[in-house]
């Protein structure tokens, strides 16, 4: 009985003697991606992002008003790359005080090396008064006195800008650290990574299968709601509130 259950169930083929196990396969070649070309690039003589100053050097600065057209809807400057290949983009509106840029300035300086990388600024320094009464005073009184100077920032402008002889994997690390410190959303971006998301947003705009779009119902005054919307909407279509920036909107 157990010499019966301990046979194998069928008898296996033998192979005949001289055959190899193993299937030998044809050589392959080995493709790899080739290496980025950095032959247009040139590292300025002074690499690090220089410093910015508190205040603007003009004798007498007149105090103004608020101003929220300085970060409402999209901005026309400096949404280009001009001498670096990766950037910090701005993704809505808002103030850049002094110590903001300090902050960039450090970081960014810690981080990159000067022999092969280097950092340019995008935005200019602070030069717009913000004024503030001290704490205890009542109403009244005129225009308090100025208290600092901030920079006005738009959705769509790029920062600072960093290139040399890397890649994108090696600098996204510290300039996303710097982007989540800033008072607006901000995000990391490459040439390519900027150009592939215009590309895509201009691909929804035009393959949107749905035909009620927000650009279309303010237009043709529907249900009388041009009394509910601003000027500003009928600009901008719905795509920028106030100093936010609605990428989903078509």
């Amino acid at each position: 009985m157990w010499k019966r259950l301990g046979r194998p169930p069928f008898a296996l083929p033998k192979k005949p003697a001289g055959s190899s196990s193993t299937k030998k396969l044809p050589p392959l070649l080995k493709k790899y991606a080739l290496p980025p070309d950095y032959s247009g690039i040139k590292i300025p003589e002074k690499a690090k992002l220089k410093f910015i100053e508190r205040a603007p050097n003009i004798p007498k600065v007149r105090r103004e008003f608020k101003n929220l057209g300085d970060i409402r809807g999209p901005s026309t400057e400096a949404t280009e790359f001009t001498e670096g290949q990766y950037g910090i983009l701005a993704m809505g509106g808002g103030y850049l005080r002094w110590g903001h840029f300090e902050m960039i300035r450090l970081t960014i300086s810690r981080h990159i090396n000067p022999r092969k990388m280097f950092a340019v600024w995008r935005v200019p320094a602070p030069y717009k008064p913000v004024t503030r009464k001290g704490l205890g005073q009542r109403m009244g009184g005129g225009k308090g006195a100025i208290d600092h100077y901030v920079t006005a920032v738009k959705a769509g402008r790029l920062i600072i800008e960093v290139g040399g002889y890397v890649e994108f994997g090696e600098v996204e690390r510290f300039l996303t650290q710097v982007a989540q410190k800033l008072p607006f959303p901000a995000i990391a971006v490459s040439r390519e990574s900027l150009q592939e998301m215009r590309d895509k947003e201009e691909e929804r705009r035009q393959n949107n299968q749905n035909p009620w779009t927000f650009e279309r119902i303010i237009t043709s005054n529907m249900l009388g709601m041009r009394k509910f919307l601003s000027p500003y909407d009928l600009q901008f279509k719905g795509r920028y509130w106030g100093k936010f920036f609605l990428p989903h909107r078509v």
